[in-house]
């Protein structure tokens, strides 16, 4: 496979009030498009090039930081853009919205639950919902780029949605107020994507 540096799929200001222009700008063009120009000069003329990324998670532990590092931050920003909208608000809908029902009690209970993931991941990190090795619908979070997909992960699986708590994600409009953040990150979450990427986990 080639490798393709993904289009964002909306504008920069497409997320205001909640994200802004100049942050959404910046995190793509910038933090984004570094992680792919290192992790596609990394794997170059090496035995990975053109290997699917999940297939090079599954044994990251033994391959150099520079892959694991860029590696992770090229796909979780290729994520969490596709799991957000400007038509957000609304609720978990499908598969995804009964599932999160039946293992968390509630919409509410998960957002709680994925806000403290996301708030106590001390440093720069991600929170997770994912669908773990088991099957089982669950919220983690993980350090720097790293995700579930990773042979390193506390708790692996397959993400279906991820949120960036690195400080360049929200900096910029929040300063140190991460919680307010999160909590804005729910104005913009894509349901439809998200219970999109859960069926197919699923089958």
């Amino acid at each position: 496979m080639e490798y393709k540096f993904p289009d964002l799929p909306y504008a920069f200001d497409a997320l205001e009030p909640y994200i802004d222009r100049m942050t959404m700008e910046i995190h793509y063009t910038k933090h984004h498009k570094a992680y792919f120009d290192k992790f596609t000069a990394g794997i170059k003329d090496t035995d990975l090039d053109g290997q699917p990324l999940e297939t090079i998670f599954k044994d990251i532990s033994k391959l150099p930081a520079l892959i694991r590092n860029n590696g992770g931050g090229l796909y979780n920003h290729s994520l969490f853009w596709e799991i957000l909208s400007p038509n957000g608000k609304g609720e978990a809908i499908g598969q995804l919205g009964n599932a999160i029902n039946q293992a968390f009690g509630s919409l509410d209970s998960f957002k709680a639950k994925f806000g403290d993931a996301a708030a106590n991941r001390f440093g720069s990190g991600w929170a997770w919902l994912l669908v773990d090795n088991q099957g089982k619908l669950t919220v983690s979070s993980s350090p720097n780029q790293d995700n579930p997909l990773m042979d390193i992960a506390e708790i692996p699986g397959k993400p279906i949605l991820g949120l960036d708590v690195w400080e360049h994600a929200y900096y910029l409009k929040y300063q140190n107020r991460r919680p307010d953040y999160i909590n804005a990150f729910w104005n913009v979450v894509n349901w439809e994507k998200a219970n999109e990427i859960y069926e197919t986990i699923i089958g």
